[in-house]
């Protein structure tokens, strides 16, 4: 019988995408690379546990879940926690960032600076800059700010970001278009706190790091993973958590969450034998009759 192994999610390193297994154990992934799995027979999705320490009932969770957490883990993982808003006592300075996702979609978000652009590779913004720096309550108050004066959100669904990366303008300043009137308007408010820093209109584009340039509609995205079933295909872009694998049938979005807390196996030439969820195509309106 074939080992099994634990993924432990998609990370971004300088050279790109890396797929990580429990144990310490990495995969790089390259465009046009041959990506495929297996989910052991008879095999039950179970929870990851919380900051570093594994379940200790080890509960089965559901497939569809991109935690891969039963409900007293994620509360205990969300117990100290940034994006929680739980702590307020981390002495690091802070960014605070507008990050772009496709036409219309735009969001303001905080990271420590140490991070540099991880979290925007990790949420798959196609470009951002930063807007200022400072401590973490005054970068809090300032992502604040933005959400109430200017009506940008602090989170963008991940099927809204799916669905556009295939149509995205072609040019960089096209792209950043959208960041950079936001940027003005952000810097002209008033009542920014007096510790963060401002910082000028930067943008960073990762159209070329995620793969997207000349990127095929995708037929659909995996919904969830399950016992017996495979997953295979070539890959031809990754952005945030998802890869985009060509299956010959069509391009179909794997979520790399889904895969945590699955025993995975090698398999020899798999096709898509898990669900997936088909993309909806808008029909035209017609103008006229003719």
């Amino acid at each position: 019988m074939a080992q099994a192994w634990k993924c432990s999610g998609l990370r971004w390193s300088a050279d790109g995408p890396v797929l990580a297994w429990d144990g310490g154990r990495r995969s790089a992934l390259t465009w046009g690379k041959r990506v495929a799995f297996g989910v052991a027979d008879g095999g039950v999705r179970t929870c990851v546990g919380a900051r570093g320490h594994a379940c200790p009932v080890r509960a089965a969770v559901s497939g569809r879940s991109t935690g891969a957490r039963c409900e007293e883990c994620a509360r205990l993982d969300r117990a100290h926690s940034v994006a929680a808003d739980t702590i307020a006592d981390d002495p690091r300075p802070y960014h605070v960032y507008l990050a772009w996702f496709g036409p219309g979609m735009t969001k303001v978000g905080i990271t420590a600076e140490e991070r540099g652009s991880a979290r925007l590779l990790e949420q798959g913004a196609i470009c951002f800059s930063w807007l200022g720096v400072g401590p973490l309550m005054a970068a809090r108050r300032t992502e604040e700010l933005l959400r109430a004066a200017l009506r940008v959100p602090d989170r963008i669904p991940y099927a809204d970001k799916r669905a556009v990366r295939s149509a995205l303008p072609g040019a960089e300043a096209e792209r950043a278009a959208e960041i950079a009137e936001l940027h003005g308007r952000a810097l002209a408010l008033g009542a920014w706190p007096e510790s963060l820093r401002a910082e000028p209109f930067r943008p960073v584009d990762h159209v070329e790091v995620f793969g997207l340039a000349g990127l095929p509609d995708a037929a659909g995205e995996v919904a969830e993973l399950v016992a017996g079933g495979a997953v295979g295909g070539r890959l031809v872009a990754a952005a945030g958590p998802d890869l985009h694998l060509d299956t010959g049938g069509g391009v179909v979005v794997l979520d790399t969450r889904l895969m945590t807390g699955w025993g995975l196996v090698p398999v020899e030439g798999a096709e898509v034998s898990v669900p997936v969820r088909e993309f909806r195509r808008e029909a035209g309106v017609q103008d006229g009759l003719f």
